[in-house]
């Protein structure tokens, strides 16, 4: 049996929030795929040539959301393996927390067939990968935190809501 070829590959995304009243959401993504079905995914895509993580995340966002974006600060990377045209290919991808400081998800691109706000709590049950599950948990715990240093006098935590 012959073995797979294998190959690595880099992304990076993020996790757009926005607060309405006190609730959290988030934008997520719908995909039709052959090979898939439909999935629910965040936002995420391929640097081009010279392009830092950040500049990527960035751009990918915009397109995918139709939002514009910036980044209030870093998220954990996450990683998995599939298979592509005989091809196991191990990703990275790198991902930020984000707000929105303009757009309208009516201009997202192609990538998504739709696109929509949802809670955080409504996340868990939508997202069709484990791993970007856990990562929206993981941004939770970054944004209760920040809110109970806010509240403890130390800054603001609430991004602008711009856009949103």
């Amino acid at each position: 049996m012959a073995r797979l070829r294998t190959a690595t590959a880099t992304s990076a995304g993020g996790v757009v929030v926005r607060f309405e009243g006190r609730d959290r959401q988030l934008v997520v993504g719908m995909r039709r795929r052959d090979r898939d079905g439909v999935t629910w995914t965040l936002p995420k895509g391929t640097p081009i040539a010279g392009e830092s993580r950040e500049e990527t995340a960035v751009r990918e966002v915009t397109e995918e959301t139709g939002l514009a974006v910036r980044i209030t600060g870093p998220l954990e990377s996450i990683e998995y393996t599939f298979i592509q045209r005989g091809t196991r290919i191990h990703k990275t991808v790198h991902y930020f927390l984000m707000e929105p400081i303009g757009g309208d998800l009516a201009q997202h691109d192609h990538e998504f067939e739709r696109v929509r706000w949802v809670g955080f709590d409504e996340a868990p049950s939508l997202l069709t990968f484990e791993t970007e599950r856990a990562l929206v948990a993981r941004a939770a715990g970054v944004l209760s935190a920040a809110a109970r240093s806010s509240a403890s006098g130390s800054g603001d935590a609430r991004p602008s809501e711009a856009g949103a």
